[in-house]
């Protein structure tokens, strides 16, 4: 008869004190009121997406320390933008030292795509092995 009465007197929703986490009872059982984070919304480029494959196959627990913290979002995002401003840059000033110009495109089209192919290529193998695969 006392476990009757104990479960009308329940209280619907209690604080754990020392997690500071709130329950509430449902079917005789206290679950956790748990919600996650909202994170805000962006786009994540190829870079970001090449980063992420990376991190869940080779970085389990920095990918999911990350993806629990609501924080991973976030960090594609800006290893996204530092890949695309690094292979911009790259791109520039190997063109730039290599003497591959307007003036060249002007003047051999089909050279200066090769060249300018070549710099890219290079560009982005640097980003890969600097920024994404680490």
């Amino acid at each position: 008869m006392n476990t009757i009465l104990e479960d009308y007197t329940m209280n619907r929703q209690i604080i754990d004190e020392k997690t500071g986490i709130d329950y509430t009872l449902q079917d005789n059982y206290y679950l956790p009121n748990l919600a996650l984070s909202t994170e805000k919304e962006q786009s994540i480029g190829v870079w970001g997406q090449r980063h992420k494959r990376y991190l869940k196959e080779h970085h389990h627990i920095l990918y999911y320390n990350l993806l629990t913290s609501c924080k991973l979002n976030d960090y594609l995002a800006d290893i996204d933008r530092q890949a695309e401003g690094l292979v911009s840059r790259l791109v520039k000033q190997m063109a730039e030292c290599e003497g591959v110009t307007k003036a060249l495109k002007a003047q051999d089209q089909m050279e200066w795509i090769d060249r300018m192919n070549n710099i890219r290529n290079r560009a982005i193998e640097i980003v890969n092995n600097d920024l994404i695969y680490i």
